[in-house]
């Protein structure tokens, strides 16, 4: 497949790369500046701004077999990128008539009761986003929501569905991210992880 992956200089989005290479796709992998994106095979760097219109941001994921946003701000831009450029990127991806979108998020994303005060107004930019791309598109969209992202080694192991929050190896995230691309049963559905000890593609297929 040809994937197109936005924010793709981010750490999560650098191992789902390398992740989906793996299984034989070729990535386009969009960044505000390519030059960041890690030189690999069958990895196309592109420029991307989230800040462009819908049209801009549609011609740079034509022809593609899916979309990832995989783009955050870490708190600098939530309104412009992790919210609305979300938004823009499903309308792209919706215009062109891709069907598979696949949207980063965070555990407990559209349960407001469970949010920390510490993260509000990213909570709040990726509540709006993730209300968008599940009730206002008829996308084959696949919301992941972690736990709290650590930078420990990966253990190929998940929990799905946790009843709080707890840690994440980015590996094993990006392991979660690639294994949803072609699972129909978490399309149009939410994917709530955290690590755990069940096997990725196992924990995945299952859901």
């Amino acid at each position: 497949m040809r994937i197109f992956v936005a924010g793709a200089n981010g750490r999560v989005a650098d191992a789902t790369i390398a992740g989906l290479v793996a299984r034989g796709h070729e990535v386009t992998a969009g960044a505000r500046d390519p030059g960041k994106v890690t030189v690999r095979e069958h990895v196309h760097p592109v420029a991307l701004d989230l800040h462009d219109d819908v049209e801009t941001l549609a011609r740079a994921v034509d022809g593609h077999d899916a979309v990832y946003f995989l783009a955050g701000s870490r708190g600098g831009d939530l309104l412009a990128t992790d919210a609305y450029g979300a938004v823009k990127l499903a309308q792209a991806t919706q215009s062109r008539g891709i069907r598979r979108f696949v949207l980063l998020s965070f555990l407990f994303s559209l349960q407001p009761d469970r949010w920390s005060d510490r993260l509000m107004n990213y909570c709040i930019a990726k509540f709006f986003a993730d209300n968008y791309v599940s009730e206002q598109t008829d996308l084959d969209w696949t919301i992941v929501q972690p736990g709290a992202l650590t930078e420990d080694p990966g253990t190929g192991r998940i929990r799905l569905d946790p009843p709080d929050v707890g840690p994440i190896p980015i590996p094993d995230l990006a392991d979660a991210l690639v294994a949803v691309l072609e699972s129909t049963n978490t399309y149009r559905r939410t994917v709530p992880l955290i690590g755990g000890p069940d096997p990725v593609d196992e924990a995945i297929t299952a859901y």
